[in-house]
């Protein structure tokens, strides 16, 4: 009797641990389609991520990062932008001067410089591996200028936005524990009170 209650238990917890993961796969999709859904952006424009799985966790960026948070968060942020043909770039930690993961495609495409570094959990953070390890050619580099962006946990992605930024609201709020900002860029107005715009660029 005792080796099939463990067995259940072992059982349920994985089944548990599986739900939960399905559960960020599941938020972290519908984070980035709704800041989608306000941001207009076009195939081959850039979507900027940063995510510190330790705050998905509920513990202090930094302090606990999570290569398998950080999987689930990246199945769902591709299912969200794949399809539309959005390049994502997934900013590193502190610890590597928030440089940026991105496929060597899209590097090319916007004449970013790729750099040497290599980005491990503990240096980079786990999305940003886990990115390394999922896309098909990446590369690192230092500077990017995204059209929109998602922040999951206060990770600070503002200095790789385009200008201007414009505070993005969507109606999933958290993944995990991480509290979540959305930004899109729109172009800058010039002119005076006498220019008209165009208003879908808005």
């Amino acid at each position: 009797m005792k080796l099939h209650a463990d067995l259940s238990y072992d059982t349920f917890y994985k089944e548990r641990v599986i739900a939960i993961l399905k559960d960020l796969e599941r938020q972290a999709k519908a984070a980035v389609e709704q800041v989608l859904e306000q941001a207009k952006l076009q195939p081959g424009d850039l979507f900027v991520v940063g995510c510190s799985t330790s705050e998905v966790g509920g513990s202090k960026i930094g302090s606990a990062s999570s290569v398998e948070l950080a999987e689930a968060i990246y199945r769902g942020v591709a299912a969200a932008l794949e399809p539309k043909g959005i390049a994502l770039a997934a900013q590193c930690c502190e610890h590597l001067n928030r440089a940026l993961i991105v496929e060597r495609e899209t590097a090319e495409r916007y004449g970013y410089e790729p750099v040497n570094v290599l980005p491990q959990p503990k240096a980079g953070g786990s999305f940003a591996t886990v990115c390394w390890q999922s896309f098909a050619q990446p590369v690192a580099v230092e500077h990017i200028r995204a059209h929109a962006g998602l922040d999951i946990g206060s990770t600070l992605i503002g200095m790789h936005l385009r200008e201007v930024a414009v505070p993005v609201r969507i109606a999933q709020q958290r993944i995990g524990e991480a509290q979540l900002t959305a930004a899109r860029t729109r172009l800058r107005f010039i002119g005076g009170v006498r220019a008209h715009y165009q208003e879908d660029l808005l």
